[in-house]
């Protein structure tokens, strides 16, 4: 190999094993959140996880018209789901 040419190796894509996620510990964590939703007069109801990781929450009262759902949705809800979750990829609401 000359001063010019570079090596390349070529290394098979990794791939991540999927977590399956313990419903126990999914319905603690959301216990865990709850209160905070029902002090502002909400609350949320898990709907089923995908096979992919994906939790489905109907977000009820208080929440389900408030124009700040959203934010609550993936700045609260997702990020402490899928830090004590394992296996939580994200987070859906209606």
């Amino acid at each position: 190999m000359s001063a010019t040419e570079t090596a390349v190796t070529l290394r098979p894509p990794v791939r991540e094993e999927r977590v399956e996620v313990d419903p126990d510990l999914l319905d603690s964590t959301l216990e865990y959140i709850r209160p905070a939703l029902q002090y502002d007069g909400g609350d949320l109801i898990l709907e089923g996880v995908d096979e992919d990781g994906t939790v489905n929450l109907n977000l009820v009262g208080a929440c389900s018209g408030c124009p700040m759902s959203m934010m609550t949705l993936t700045a609260g809800i997702e990020r402490i789901l899928k830090d004590r979750v394992p296996g939580v990829t994200a987070v859906n609401a209606t």
